[in-house]
């Protein structure tokens, strides 16, 4: 394989693995949380294998490692992550990618049966997409870009280098993980085992994107007791759990929620709800950058609760607990690191951006467990949904970003 040939080769990698359905499910409590996850994951070892990474394996939670050796001695170990679950969102099933040749910059139909568009006022930013190559879904699925995108990238820079001798390289190592969109990609992962000296994620969105700045998160589970009874006979009686639930949402300010912040804005996130008058259940997520406003927020919901548990009738309670932390603070020692993801996009064309992750990554876990670990650019956009799409150009520079890391890799100290 020549470096004319990258496109084409993680391109067509990519849309193999997204036949594959590797949604995960955060109602169950297996390791990985689906079994057809492993499918993809068997897949990606035989392909490792075959290409003579004789360590490749899957262990028995869903884990991949694999090792591709060194050609010179003394240098650092890198490792490159991905993750080959889909999010619950939305189904990836029967995914049926479509590619769009020199996009025109306008709306893109997606399913003309249906009706189904992805419009440029919606998604504004795809309008910068203009002239590229781009592949899409048929709006009835995600596409899964979110990460196989990934996946393909690393795979296919490894292929290269195993084609290309001459590039000095140290040990390299290779992880991809289940469950990362329920949150547990890291729960399992052996980061001993793994054996890298610092990590990076390819979990990223728009090509250029170096993110080592995350979330603090939480979540917080309200549990709303009421009391059931007739409506015909309810007077002084019934306590309807459902109307307390609309209370609990007013609790918190309009202005810190998802939709309303960026940037570095904090928020609190009703995630999910259900129950009946004489039950009900509410999940929040709380988020903020910085740990020490990240503790009045919690502080801030608890204090919340308690307050209209007192007000109301019934009972209204909430379990709080950590999630994942700002991974910035184990970066920024050795941001060496950094530094070579952004000389490595600047020596390809493609220009840094370092920007906050408004969510989570394996690699923020994984940097507070001893693994240093930002997380780059994998290309795609609108995860989690019918209008999720990707660049092949942005695949082909992921992909050539990886082997002009490990080559940046062999001179640090």
């Amino acid at each position: 394989m020549n470096e004319n040939e990258i496109r084409q080769r993680s391109v067509d990698r990519f849309l193999k693995y997204v036949q594959f359905d590797t949604q995960s499910d955060p109602d169950s409590e297996t390791c990985p949380s689906t079994e057809k996850q492993k499918k993809l994951s068997l897949y990606i070892v035989d392909e490792l294998k075959s290409m003579g990474l004789e360590d490749a394996h899957m262990d028995d939670d869903g884990y991949v490692y694999a090792t591709l050796k060194g050609n010179v001695e003394g240098k650092k170990t890198v490792g490159f992550i991905a993750h080959v679950d889909t999010s619950p969102d939305m189904s990836g099933k029967d995914i049926k990618p479509r590619l769009i040749e020199n996009y025109d910059g306008k709306d893109i139909l997606l399913n003309e049966e249906k009706n189904i568009y992805t419009k440029v006022s919606d998604y504004p930013e795809i309008a910068d997409l203009k002239g590229m190559d781009i592949i899409v879904t048929d709006g009835t699925t995600l596409l899964g870009a979110d990460d196989k995108a990934g996946v393909s990238e690393i795979v296919t820079a490894v292929e290269y280098l195993i084609n290309h001798p001459e590039i000095e390289r140290g040990d390299i190592k290779i992880g991809f993980t289940p469950d990362e969109e329920i949150g547990r990609g890291a729960d399992k992962f052996d980061v001993e085992k793994f054996g890298a000296d610092f990590a990076y994620t390819l979990d990223g969105s728009v090509m250029g994107e170096i993110e080592y700045e995350n979330f603090n998160a939480a979540y917080a589970k309200v549990l709303i007791q009421g009391r059931n009874v007739h409506p015909g006979f309810a007077k002084n009686k019934l306590i309807n759990a459902l109307y307390i639930a609309g209370k609990v949402m007013e609790l918190f300010p309009s202005d810190e929620r998802p939709e309303t912040t960026e940037g570095r804005e904090g928020f609190f996130h009703l995630n999910d709800m259900k129950g009946n008058v004489d039950r009900a259940e509410m999940t929040y997520i709380i988020r903020d950058f910085d740990r020490d406003n990240f503790e009045k927020r919690k502080e801030f919901f608890k204090n919340q609760i308690e307050k209209i548990n007192s007000e109301v009738q019934g009972e209204v309670t909430a379990d709080i607990g950590d999630q994942y932390y700002n991974m910035r603070e184990k970066v920024e020692p050795v941001m060496y690191v950094v530094d070579i993801a952004k000389e490595a996009m600047e020596s390809i064309d493609v220009e840094p951006i370092i920007t906050p992750i408004r969510g989570g990554t394996d690699g923020a876990r994984l940097s507070f467990m001893g693994l240093p670990c930002p997380n780059l650019f994998a290309g795609g956009i609108n995860f989690h949904g019918i209008n999720e799409l990707v660049p092949t150009v942005a695949i082909e520079k992921a992909t050539k970003l990886v082997i002009e890391i490990v080559k940046r890799v062999t001179e640090v100290k």
